[in-house]
């Protein structure tokens, strides 16, 4: 499924076929931040305490990873948060480990919940509508479980 709109957050994620998250590489270290270091990559500091690194590049990071841990999310989050439904609707998150190295945390997939998630299993980068507004779909990145033979989960 391809979404399209406007991403709710510019510069974190692509949008298209097969979308990825957008994050940075320290010049210095080689070690891969999300969401980027000093906006859109360029200056900053290097987030690893062992590095004085101030320089990076954009870095895309990998669209599967490892689910790391998982729940759900029972009670409504507070604003800036935009609920989908009225009333509101529980959504099962995602911590997904990328082999660059790193933990993303994300709410999952349309259609799937906790019981279709498990501690080892592999997810998916997609682009689903966050919300529709006045000026369209805002677009919004997600996790979507893959069952084990590399094939997308069943609904």
């Amino acid at each position: 499924m391809t979404a399209t709109g406007t991403p709710a957050i510019d510069g974190w994620f692509t949008t298209g076929a097969e979308p990825v998250l957008l994050g940075s590489r320290c010049t210095t270290c080689g070690t891969v931040f999300f969401p980027r270091t000093g906006g859109i990559s360029g200056q900053g500091f290097c987030r690893n305490p062992a590095c004085s690194g101030e320089e990076f590049e954009d870095a895309e990071l990998s669209r599967r990873g490892t689910i790391w841990s998982y729940t759900d999310a029972q009670y409504q989050p507070p604003p800036p948060y935009v609920p989908r439904t009225d009333p509101y609707e529980p959504f099962a998150l995602a911590a997904v480990e990328l082999p660059e190295g790193l933990v993303v945390l994300g709410q999952v997939a349309d259609g799937y919940g906790v019981a279709d998630l498990r501690v080892g299993a592999e997810a998916e980068l997609v682009v689903e509508t966050l919300y529709a507004d006045e000026a369209g779909d805002r677009l919004i990145w997600r996790w979507k479980p893959v069952t084990e033979m590399g094939q997308e989960a069943d609904q």
